[in-house]
């Protein structure tokens, strides 16, 4: 593995499918795999990420809007791909790309029926979402009758799944109220396709859901977090590898005097005879402010470097005085050693946020 030159974020697909054949371990060989590759693949880079997993054995994958589908069909990925928050103004765009939307609301289920129908499709596959807990999207059981109306009355769409999400899977202090959506998604499930006379896929566990709650499996699993390294939990996190790793490079090194100030706004004081090093990613790059004042660190010849002052738009500085290091020398931001979720920590939030926050200025390296 080559030290960084620059800031770049490395990709390691080796681990991907190391996660994504722990994940598929866990299921029925028959129960589908929907790879969430929203957000440039959880900050990593959907296409390339994309592709890889279509061709390590995904069956599906997902997107949060149809622009990022849109991207995964123009670079030639040919898996189905359902669109998780689609608006009405892209259902036209949508329907031209053979993308799959969900669809949570009356007038969303109206609105595509209507663009569909114009178009001339027929059985079109749709998704319909159910509210189970969640309260963010979907549809309610009070709404079943008028779901079913609508599927009877048409043949331009047809449910090609039924599904809901989970609201805390990974919180084992909230397991009553996950089986109470298992429940309700069943008595759900139960009476649409009674009404509609035949049987869509179902589906509902996320990450966490299909290592805590394996009578939820059903038809199909969406799988995000997990597959880029992160399993939730101390215990889960030790099965999964991290895929990415932001590594940087120290740009100058500062020796700085009792009483003097570094930074905007003069937010660190040297108390004592003080080494700084410069390093060449801010809060334009996805590190955001919350992580200085001391409140992050880096990783520099395998010691922790606390972020120091403020966090500038290009640049961070960090405190080396008691760190063997020189200008050129690699810095690791987060790897699979000193994790996204570890740095994450220091700023009070998830791995998530930091991993979907690495811009698209970050040079993406792919380690295959």
């Amino acid at each position: 593995m080559a030290k960084a030159e620059e800031t770049v974020l490395e990709i390691d697909l080796k681990a991907l499918t190391h996660n994504f054949n722990y994940l598929k371990s866990k299921l029925r060989p028959e129960t589908k795999f929907l790879a969430v590759v929203k957000a440039f693949a959880y900050g990593s880079d959907a296409i390339e990420v994309g592709k890889y997993l279509e061709n390590i054995g995904a069956d599906y994958l997902a997107v949060a809007y149809a622009k990022e589908g849109v991207a995964l069909r123009d670079s030639g990925v040919s898996l189905p791909i359902l669109v998780l928050h689609p608006q009405p103004v892209n259902f036209k765009t949508l329907i031209d790309r053979c993308l799959e939307p969900s669809l949570y609301s009356m007038n969303v289920l109206n609105e595509f029926i209507t663009i569909a129908e114009k178009g001339g499709q027929r059985q079109y596959p749709v998704h319909i979402k159910f509210n189970t807990g969640l309260n963010r999207l979907g549809f309610d059981f009070s709404d079943v009758g008028a779901i079913t109306m609508q599927l009877k009355k048409t043949d331009a769409i047809k449910a090609k799944s039924l599904f809901s999400h989970m609201a805390a899977s990974e919180d084992l202090d909230e397991i009553a109220f996950t089986k109470q959506q298992i429940v309700r998604f069943k008595n759900i499930t139960k009476e649409i396709t009674s009404q509609i006379g035949y049987q869509p896929w179902l589906h509902m566990c996320n990450t966490s859901g299909v290592l805590n709650f394996p009578e939820a499996h059903f038809d199909m699993v969406r799988c995000g977090i997990g597959l880029y390294g992160f399993g939730n939990s101390p215990i889960e996190d030790k099965n999964f590898i991290p895929i990415a790793s932001l590594k940087s490079i120290i740009s100058q090194i500062h020796t700085v005097k009792k009483g003097d100030s570094v930074g905007y706004n003069r937010a660190f004081t040297a108390k004592e005879m003080t080494k700084t090093a410069t390093i060449p990613i801010g809060h334009a790059d996805g590190l955001n402010r919350n992580y200085g004042k001391g409140n992050g660190y880096v990783s520099i010849n395998k010691q922790k470097a606390p972020i120091i002052g403020n966090v500038c738009m290009d640049m961070i500085m960090v405190n080396v005085t008691n760190i063997e290091c020189t200008e050129g020398e690699e810095v690791i931001i987060f790897d699979a050693r000193h994790t996204a979720n570890d740095l994450a920590k220091s700023a009070n939030t998830i791995s998530y946020e930091i991993l979907t926050s690495i811009s698209q200025r970050v040079k993406r390296v792919y380690l295959k």
